[in-house]
């Protein structure tokens, strides 16, 4: 075991969904903690800056697009990284999409459109890059869930099922995968204004709601949610797997607040 046990010096890791918002603080924080980082995304202009960011860290990169929704894509991104750097240690899935709908009115394309991202591309990055992280022989896979994945949340039926599938799934790859020695977690930030949920949070009944029950009474910052993630990446954590870690400021643990 390294003296320091969240050291990542040496560590590789892919994070899709790694451009923006919380993707993009994990992708740097990773990188910032000694791991070597190639985030994923559809976006060139996007990766080529977060790719920058993790180069002035200290940690090696390579910029190459990838589209979640596509498994020779996926495949293909793998592949990519196992010729540049040998092998992948470290999963993380960030990418993820939202909208808001009375659940009457969701279309059958509306549903399925976000599930193909939020639960079927979790699902096809971990079946993809199963055999290098068992080569690894302490493989990580970080999923991001969601508050949603345990309590609902007005005219987001869709995502917050996505989200508490997503919950499902880890806990069901932790104990296929445990032999593998390969520890499956997941992340369920609270609420953390990015370009995915901004237009629902700022200066919205909405957003003053979620304040009313998050204790510590704001939202969250893109870099609290590093913190766990590179826990669950690291050694540290080799114990630890099918469990959810939520960085929500006392939100699920709330209760009556005044």
């Amino acid at each position: 075991m390294r003296k320091n046990c969240l050291d990542l010096t040496g560590r590789m890791a892919a994070v899709l969904g790694g451009t923006s918002g919380l993707g993009k603080a994990i992708s740097t924080g990773l990188a910032a903690h000694g791991a070597d980082v190639v985030p994923g995304g559809r976006r060139a202009d996007a990766l080529a800056c977060v790719c920058d960011a993790i180069r002035r860290l200290g940690g090696q990169t390579i910029e190459t697009t990838v589209d979640i929704t596509n498994r020779q894509s996926i495949t293909e991104f793998r592949d990519v990284l196992l010729r540049k750097f040998g092998r992948v240690d470290i999963l993380v899935n960030a990418a993820g999409v939202t909208f808001r709908k009375p659940t009457v009115d969701i279309s059958d394309g509306d549903w399925s459109g976000l599930f193909e991202t939020n639960l079927d591309g979790v699902l096809r990055s971990c079946q993809i890059f199963y055999e290098p992280l068992k080569a690894s022989g302490a493989g990580r896979i970080i999923n991001i869930a969601s508050l949603g994945s345990y309590v609902a949340f007005q005219e987001v039926a869709a995502y917050c099922a996505s989200k508490a599938a997503v919950l499902s799934l880890t806990r069901s790859l932790a104990i296929e995968w445990a032999e593998d020695n390969i520890c499956v977690n997941a992340i369920a930030p609270g609420v953390f204004p990015t370009e995915l949920n901004s237009k629902l949070l700022s200066g919205t009944e909405r957003g003053r709601e979620i304040l009313l029950r998050t204790p510590m009474n704001r939202f969250g910052d893109p870099q609290e949610i590093v913190g766990a993630a590179v826990l669950l990446a690291s050694q540290g954590a080799s114990f630890i797997t099918g469990h959810c870690i939520a960085v929500d400021g006392g939100f699920l643990a709330s209760g009556v607040n005044s």
